[in-house]
């Protein structure tokens, strides 16, 4: 299924998996000339370029495999009525399928990366966890949406609206140190904010603002128990309507 996704979605254009790689090269070139040359919002980033398409990256992958994942059930309909096989697979294709894009993507950063002059170090392999974090914020919420996608049409534009509006409220293509001390912790409610502030931490700059230099309470762990919860509530709600796929599609 991963395959046939991954095959399908570049079927018929010109460039095909090129594709993949282009999208966020051409947000990021639209931004990086926006808020380095017209408001220099990155003017004190160390190795800003990098910073600004690892958030690019990131955020990518998570709406890609959110909207993928909420429609996964119902574009699938025809084989969940024909062949029973467990229906979670379907869910978790879609997402491995967005996730070889992140794979590609990442491939451009770390190569963008070495000509931007960011040194090489360690460090760097916490890339991995980071995005194994990612991926299972990703999936708990596409279980829960995909369940509700099969009654709830509804489901994909409420959506839409959230990801606009969590673009901006996600320190991506600004950086999070240029907020007021007082309110950067409010951003850390958002589990995507400690994931790209991790990675931009461990990659490209130590200046990179993070939740443990931010909140110094308990809850400093609450972007990893906000993930653990979705998974769980999102396990939950999918078992329970799962049963009824084949009816409603």
């Amino acid at each position: 299924m991963v395959r046939t996704d991954f095959k399908i979605r570049y079927q018929g254009s010109v460039l095909g998996y090129l594709w993949s790689l282009l999208k966020p090269l051409m947000l990021f070139a639209i931004l990086y000339v926006v808020f380095t040359y017209i408001i220099p919002l990155g003017k004190s980033v160390p190795h800003y370029p990098v910073y600004l398409l690892i958030g690019i990256v990131f955020w990518n992958f998570f709406v890609e495999s959110t909207v993928q994942g909420a429609s996964s059930i119902v574009n699938r309909g025809d084989l969940i009525r024909k062949i029973n096989i467990p229906r979670y697979l379907v869910v978790v294709s879609s997402s491995l399928s967005a996730l070889i894009n992140l794979a590609l993507s990442l491939i451009v950063v770390f190569v963008f990366a070495l000509l931007n002059g960011v040194p090489v170090t360690l460090k760097w392999l916490i890339i991995f966890p980071i995005v194994m974090e990612l991926a299972l914020l990703t999936l708990g919420i596409s279980f829960i949406l995909s369940a509700l996608y099969v009654k709830y049409r509804d489901i994909t534009y409420i959506w839409e609206i959230f990801l606009q509006a969590g673009f901006y409220a996600t320190p991506i293509i600004y950086p999070l140190m240029t907020i007021p001390q007082e309110y950067q912790k409010f951003f850390f409610i958002n589990p995507v904010t400690q994931i790209i502030q991790d990675a931009r931490y461990f990659m490209v700059t130590d200046s990179s603002t993070t939740i443990w230099s931010t909140v110094h309470s308990p809850m400093v762990v609450l972007p990893f128990v906000t993930i653990l919860i979705l998974i769980a509530v999102g396990r939950m709600v999918f078992k329970r309507q799962s049963k009824y796929f084949a009816e409603d599609i």
